[in-house]
């Protein structure tokens, strides 16, 4: 395993997974691929992020859930402002609507991802999310 963050959950209920692909996140995440696209139509992973790490703007043909399982983070649609995301928490995220997600600037997170494959694939992967619009969440 690699060295992670403290603050990332040291009992996680699942593995942390693999180092995400870095062109795709900005900072440290690592994906526990649960169900392929295969298995049931669904793609369904563990995603772990350190603290500041975040994917970029993406979307999703089929839409997207996320079940936020541990830590801090920060969800955001293109246009609008970034939402606070908890333990506990449960986003639905609609087909082809641009949006971004990852850990606060000081805590890690750890969300379960389950995302709808279609024929015309399950994410769309767009530009990176710039520290300008990460940092702009406002207490």
């Amino acid at each position: 395993m690699n060295t992670v963050d403290n603050k990332i959950n040291q009992n996680p209920i699942l593995p942390i997974g693999d180092k995400a692909n870095p062109d795709y996140f900005t900072g440290n995440a690592w994906v526990k691929l649960l169900v392929s696209e295969n298995e049931f139509n669904s793609v369904i992973g563990n995603v772990t992020f350190e603290a500041g790490a975040r994917n970029n703007w993406h979307t999703h043909p089929g839409g997207q859930i996320l079940i936020v399982t541990d830590g801090i983070g920060y969800y955001q649609e293109k246009g609008k402002s970034i939402q606070l995301i908890q333990k506990g928490d449960v986003v639905k995220i609609p087909a082809d609507v641009i949006h971004w997600h990852g850990a606060s600037q000081d805590n890690a997170l750890t969300h379960i991802a389950i995302t709808a494959a279609t024929p015309k694939g399950a994410v769309d992967w767009l530009e990176r999310v710039t520290d300008e619009e990460f940092n702009s969440y406002n207490w």
